[in-house]
């Protein structure tokens, strides 16, 4: 007598319905899992000196002599001449200088700390823009500048640091990230202090804009919320991006007052569309 599904009990009927839940399970937790992305390929030590200085090199171009820009950096500003920085890759540049201060109209020098280390003619960009225009501006807000803080310089890597990204101008010598500036009396005005001097800001937006090809600031991206990057790539047609949003304080309620200080209002709700009836 042949044996069919429906002789089987109930519960050897269901039992062996788990059994076969249980191998579906299994056969789908056995599924291959798929690999990660391969990494980037890592920067392989070069072997050779030429393999490191890559295909333009040329030894005859190696002098001790000061180049043009250094001579007319030298006049107005402390450095250190670095005349080549290699690799790895694209990064480094020829004519690097060490920037360590600045010296101003008047005599007086304005630090720059950590000194940024950078190809010369963007030295020579920040130095100019220092002592013929951020410093100037200071002294007529009543301010008077003792040194620079240095946030970022040369660096080989991609731009804002994303693995296989273009590489960055950091990573050229041609870009510095400045934060804040230290007053002679020890104060301290950052570049991106809501609460700092709204028409100094401004006029420092619009010198740096006129100066650098790139100014990124607030309000260009989430990288340079705190800081103001420089540099001065070049681009077809002569592009130039100016990116710095110079922010106030929100309003605050007059009434409402925590120890004597104003509370500011909250940020505004979006506006609802209300549903047109038909």
């Amino acid at each position: 007598m042949p044996y069919s599904w429906h002789d089987v009990a109930p519960m050897e009927r269901l039992l062996a319905i788990f059994v076969l839940i249980g191998l579906g399970c299994f056969g789908a937790a056995a599924e291959p899992i798929p690999l990660p992305r391969p990494r980037p390929p890592a920067w392989v030590e070069p072997l050779t000196f030429r393999e490191a200085a890559g295909p333009d090199f040329n030894s005859a171009e190696v002098t001790s002599q000061p180049t043009g820009c250094d001579e007319r950096l030298a006049k107005f500003a402390a450095i250190s001449p670095m005349p080549r920085l290699i690799g790895p890759g694209a990064c480094g540049g020829r004519d690097m200088v060490e920037l360590e201060a600045v010296l101003l109209a008047g005599g007086a020098r304005v630090a720059v700390k950590p000194a940024p280390v950078l190809r010369c003619e963007m030295a020579e960009a920040v130095a100019a823009w220092l002592r013929d225009e951020a410093a100037p501006r200071a002294v007529a807000a009543g301010l008077a500048l003792r040194s620079v803080e240095n946030y970022d310089d040369f660096e080989c890597r991609g731009r804002n640091r994303v693995i296989g990204a273009r590489t960055s101008e950091h990573g050229m010598g041609n870009a510095i990230d400045v934060r804040s500036f230290t007053l002679t009396d020890g104060r301290v005005l950052r570049l991106t202090d809501m609460a700092a001097s709204k028409e100094l800001r401004v006029a420092l937006r619009e010198s740096a804009c006129r100066r650098f090809t790139t100014v990124l600031g607030p309000g260009s991206d989430g990288h340079h919320d705190g800081h103001i990057h420089l540099d001065i790539a070049a681009r077809h047609n002569g592009y130039r991006i100016c990116e710095w949003d110079v922010r106030v304080p929100p309003p605050a309620i007059a009434s409402a007052r925590i120890d004597g200080r104003p509370v500011p209002l909250p940020t505004p709700r979006p506006v609802i569309p209300v549903a047109r009836k038909l």
